[in-house]
């Protein structure tokens, strides 16, 4: 009886932890960063992104990493809270709404970053030896190939395959979601890597 009340009250959760991890997703930190450090608007730079990697562009090394960790921790947190109100269900929900947010906030006329980083956050909250796995990829691809959206591409794909072999199948679902809008998020990218013309990390 506890069990069922419980996930009935998981259940009522659902649409405030969808709202809630939606608007943690959606605060631009990237660009709230490079504001306050007087950069002015991320979007007019590089590839006009609000994600670590473009601001990485403006040659400021601490705000590229504290952008990444912040657009990281607000999945974290939204799957912490979720899990919190609503168990695996409301934290797959929460999380999920968390990416969506990074990737579509509404205040920025639904023109937001990526998601990686975000996506990594939310792995780390859900299942941290996939958010490892799925790192040491990107690391990887990286270093190989020196394109980041490379081996972001690469490493999201990962990320479902390996909550699959460990029989997290909810979780690989969720995951695979997200890493078809990752691939979506980058396809002028991808068109770039094809066409030889996409910029080199380091490259200025």
């Amino acid at each position: 009886m506890p069990e069922a009340e419980h996930f009935s009250h998981a259940e009522h959760a659902l649409p405030t932890l969808l709202l809630l991890g939606y608007l943690l997703g959606s605060i631009p930190f990237g660009l709230l960063l490079t504001k306050l450090a007087g950069l002015g608007d991320i979007r007019a730079i590089g590839s006009g992104n609000i994600g670590a990697t473009n601001v990485l562009r403006t040659g400021r090394k601490g705000l590229a990493a504290a952008t990444l960790v912040l657009d990281a921790l607000k999945g974290t947190v939204a799957v912490w809270i979720g899990w919190h109100y609503g168990r695996e269900t409301g934290a797959l929900a929460a999380g999920f709404a968390a990416y969506v947010g990074h990737c579509f906030p509404l205040w920025l006329k639904l023109k937001g970053g990526k998601g990686f980083a975000t996506f990594l956050g939310v792995l780390l909250a859900l299942h941290w030896p996939t958010m490892v796995i799925t790192a040491l990829v990107w690391l990887g691809t990286a270093y190989a190939k020196r394109y980041s959206s490379l081996a972001a591409l690469v490493a999201s794909v990962a990320a479902p395959l390996s909550l699959v072999a460990f029989g997290e199948y909810g979780m690989a679902g969720v995951a695979a979601l997200m890493t078809i809008i990752i691939w979506v998020r980058h396809r002028a990218n991808i068109a770039r890597l094809f066409a030889g013309q996409e910029s080199k990390i380091g490259a200025k």
